[in-house]
């Protein structure tokens, strides 16, 4: 809210001098130091190099022709060529009354109409017939937490939950059905049998391997899995009945999940969804000589690589990266995006490199392609997070044993309540614990999973935001306030300055910043940030609530002005967990 202003004036001043202004305007940040100011702009310097003028010199030229006496004291000029510029309390002062009057949006204006896009989010993608492992949270809860924040800036935001449910791990599936089946338990659950089929047939493939087995005697169940794959391909009757059976089952126990997280997609378009349209893409490809004959399969070369993108076997089967292709272009033509997130892991980079150059090689040139890529959940000893057992760990246990573990935090503290309030409250906090500990992290950088971290009460997490909005409200639930009543007082008196103290006024100008790390956050599609910003405004509200008195403050007036600041601080904590897919609770 408060750079966007800056960067407007700056603008106007650097036009004189540049005719290139935004990665300039990129250099105008909060200081790092409050002695210097609240913002500082720095392209003096690497404007005096192109100028071939002293960057002091150049810092003046800017500062001479800045419009921003009703924001801010008269700019200094400090070392090399630093601009530094404090705000004026009466321009902080109306933003804020401006965040306090508007509940739903804290002051954030939603972009113009030239600046809506249309996004389509690719997240998820568990594959069916077996259960959500803690290897899909990431996807999951960065994927959503992207949506939701884009949705919020004013984007038209699409979202798609790409299933794996075709392709040979069926042949796996439906192999094993039929030969190894447990009835007994497949009837009590039936997406863990499927999983310990595609479990147990993986197993003797690669016992197979190991063994050495005679060439034929290995070959045998390969021929049996791609027999069965090629029968539910052409719509053999006894494959799709078992198939639309996993599906049936695989689809609601995912769908259990995702009410657990609260989280929604627009669509659910599987792979089997696009299988009609691959032979189509395939032959589209090869008239138009993006993709060649090689030994009997079908690829596409790119310049300096060695390793082609196959889209069609030698025996004729499709691939990923033709279910791939088809997929860009039913979204381009169904959903006309300007843009198509992948959040998918690191480890399917290559795959992703190839699919943009194809897309680009195919003509289409105006539509971002990115690929949101993350890194691993590990446990404690820095291995891929497991089981004792060295299984990979369930999702639905996880959430379980995070909520289990928050309603012993919550009971200690509220061993009065009803039972299904702490169940209540237990479920957000676990829930919340979970999702906020990966999103915190740098999406890029692998992370250790820690049920005893993410659950405390103190630093960078979802327990220490919300015990900070918890702890905001019991103000107003102690001092017997009505909070309608007091946003009215805000809109119908003047109140006197909230910004007087210093810790109102670090408070006020971080509440102020909530638009800006939203902004930051999408241009990298890094949550992290938006979590590092909530962390920074619960320790500045912190300070505040030591050093300024609330409800005893020295009058009236006073008082109903530190009320509306420690309001709009829950209003906007409440909001910024809600981008992440986080709720909030009344008490801890």
């Amino acid at each position: 809210m408060i750079l966007s202003i800056l960067k407007t004036r700056f603008a106007s001043a650097l036009e004189s001098l540049v005719s290139e202004t935004d990665s300039y305007l990129d250099m105008i940040r909060p200081s790092q130091d409050a002695k210097f100011g609240d913002f500082q702009a720095n392209m003096a310097m690497p404007l005096a190099k192109r100028l071939g003028k002293p960057p002091r010199e150049v810092a003046q030229m800017i500062v001479d022709q800045l419009d921003i006496a009703d924001l801010c004291a008269p700019p200094e000029i400090a070392g090399p060529g630093f601009i530094n510029l404090r705000l004026n309390n009466a321009f902080i002062q109306t933003l804020l009354d401006k965040a306090i009057a508007d509940e739903e949006r804290l002051g954030i204006p939603v972009l113009d109409s030239a600046c809506q896009k249309t996004y389509l989010v690719d997240y998820s993608a568990p594959n069916v017939a077996k259960p959500m492992h803690v290897g899909h949270i990431r996807s999951t809860v960065i994927g959503n937490a992207l949506a939701r924040m884009l949705r919020f800036q004013g984007h038209r935001v699409i979202t798609d939950n790409h299933l794996g449910d075709w392709g040979t791990q069926f042949g796996m599936i439906i192999y094993g059905y039929k030969n190894f089946l447990d009835k007994e338990a497949y009837q009590k659950n039936p997406v863990e049998e499927l999983s310990r089929l595609y479990r147990l047939v993986r197993q003797k493939m690669e016992e197979e391997t190991k063994d050495g087995m005679e060439r034929s005697a290995m070959t045998d169940i390969n021929a049996a899995i791609l027999q069965e794959t090629a029968k539910l391909h052409a719509g053999d009757a006894e494959n799709l009945k078992i198939w639309n059976e996993a599906m049936l089952y695989s689809q609601d126990e995912i769908n259990r999940i995702y009410a657990r997280l609260k989280i929604s997609f627009d669509h659910t378009l599987g792979e089997s969804f696009y299988q009609p349209m691959l032979s189509g893409v395939v032959e589209d490809l090869l008239q138009r000589k993006i993709a060649v004959e090689t030994k009997g399969a079908i690829g596409i070369f790119f310049e300096g690589e060695d390793v082609p993108m196959l889209i069609r076997k030698s025996d004729g089967a499709f691939l990923y990266s033709t279910t791939d292709l088809a997929t860009v272009e039913y979204r381009l033509k169904t959903f006309k995006p300007d843009a198509i997130l992948y959040v998918v892991d690191f480890r399917q980079s290559q795959h992703f490199d190839h699919l943009f150059k194809t897309v680009r090689l195919m003509g289409i040139k105006d539509v971002e392609l990115t690929h949101v890529k993350f890194g691993t959940v590990l446990g404690e000893d820095g291995k891929p997070f497991k089981t004792r057992s060295g299984d990979t760990v369930g999702l639905n246990g996880l959430l379980d044993e995070a909520e289990r573990r928050a309603y012993e935090i919550a009971s200690s503290q509220r061993a009065s309540d009803c039972v299904t309030e702490l169940q209540e409250t237990a479920r957000r906090i676990g829930i919340g614990a979970i999702i906020y500990a990966d999103l915190s992290q740098n999406r890029e950088s692998d992370y250790v999973f820690s049920y005893d971290k993410m659950l405390a009460m103190t630093g960078n997490t979802a327990t220490y935001m919300q015990y900070a909005f918890a702890r905001v409200r019991s103000i107003f639930a102690k001092g017997d306030v009505n909070v309608t009543q007091l946003r009215h007082s805000a809109a119908v008196c003047r109140l006197p300055s909230a910004v007087s103290h210093p810790a109102e006024r670090s408070l006020a100008l971080e509440l102020l910043k909530f638009g800006e790390a939203i902004d930051l956050a999408l241009r990298d599609y890094r949550p992290n940030v938006l979590t590092a910003y909530l962390f920074e405004l619960s320790n500045r509200y912190s300070v505040f609530f030591e050093q300024c008195p609330v409800l005893k403050a020295e009058s009236d007036e006073v008082r109903t002005s530190r009320l509306l600041l420690c309001d709009l601080t829950a209003r906007t904590l409440q909001k910024g967990l809600e981008l992440l897919g986080i709720e909030t609770v009344e008490r801890m």
